[in-house]
């Protein structure tokens, strides 16, 4: 019979984080090298959300008289990493790295950053109730809340089966500061193109908003984006379409390789060089239905016009 052994901190950083970004049991044992059931042991033992502190905390609790050594105790190293965390938000990673990119005398892994965090090292009055309020702020910097992983999506979006299933991004002008919004369906390749005033998440979800009310309800299954903050509503867009979002792994642009291609072809026709804000609604649709009665060899040489509504065009 083989030995039982307790999950670690690092482990229990891994299951809170993949498990926050949506993916399911079986691709968290896989990437740590344990079990499905020892994942769903932890995961059952602190439901009702899971929370790295109050799993650790529970753990800790379990194990009192286990003589672990303190955590940071050098209070000189503590004052700096506070100090690169607090005021500078800086990430447990990117205080470890840089730590040991400027061959610094403090050498501290991100492991144990977040062990001081989460043993109430971290612990500052100011900020929103004391420590609870430094473990959120590091929960949720530079994220939005991930509803289903990509590894979830239904097959038939996957292979391409049916009408409906989209994938979102944005594009940025000359100025960074208008965007437009860009939405492509798998199968047909049928896509749609909209301005939104700035890259952030109210102007971009009106936008999608938009786009989406042009459209009969079959025909919007599900959403695909990137992962940049411009989306962090899309809460908003499920409430009222009815529709799930289903966002891609990290640093993964392939699982969105359709968005990508297309962002490809509009940019023949907008370059980086264009400002965007000069762009009003008719030049939009214009470019919008070019693309739409392209042919495109991947669709046989029909048009993303023809599949999306199943008709026959005269084009030349």
């Amino acid at each position: 019979m083989s030995s039982y052994h307790h999950l670690t901190i690092e482990e229990r950083e891994n299951i809170y984080i993949m498990r926050h970004d949506g993916l399911s049991i079986n691709i968290i044992a896989d990437k740590i090298h344990k079990s499905p059931a020892t994942i769903s042991r932890e995961l059952k033992r602190n439901n009702p959300i899971y929370s790295l502190s109050k799993a650790q905390r529970r753990y800790r609790n379990c194990k009192t008289n286990c003589g672990r050594k303190a955590i940071l105790s050098n209070v000189e190293a503590l004052k700096i990493i506070k100090h690169l965390f607090l005021d500078f938000q800086w990430s447990p990673e990117e205080i470890s790295a840089r730590l040991r990119l400027e061959n610094s005398d403090i050498a501290i892994s991100l492991t144990t950053i977040y062990r001081g965090i989460y043993a109430d090292l971290f612990d500052e009055a100011p900020l929103s109730r004391g420590n609870r309020g430094v473990i959120r702020q590091l929960r949720h910097r530079g994220k939005i809340r991930i509803t289903n992983s990509i590894n979830e999506r239904p097959v038939k979006a996957n292979n391409r089966l049916e009408i409906g299933h989209w994938e979102l991004d944005t594009i940025a002008g000359k100025t960074g500061r208008s965007c437009v919004v860009t939405m492509v369906d798998r199968k047909s390749r049928y896509t749609l193109i909209s301005k939104a005033s700035k890259k952030s998440s109210e102007p971009v979800t009106r936008a999608i908003t938009e786009l989406l009310k042009a459209l009969p309800q079959n025909k919007i299954k599900t959403i695909t984006p990137d992962r940049g903050k411009e989306f962090s509503k899309h809460s908003q867009i499920t409430s009222e379409f009815k529709t799930a979002f289903y966002f891609p792994n990290p640093h993964a642009p392939w699982q969105r390789g359709t968005s990508e291609n297309t962002n490809g072809l509009i940019r023949e026709y907008m370059p980086k060089t264009e400002d965007i804000d000069s762009l009003d609604d008719d030049y939009i649709r214009e470019l919008t239905e070019k693309l739409n009665n392209r042919p495109r060899k991947c669709l046989g040489w029909k048009t993303p016009y023809e599949i999306f509504y199943q008709k026959v065009s005269h084009l030349i």
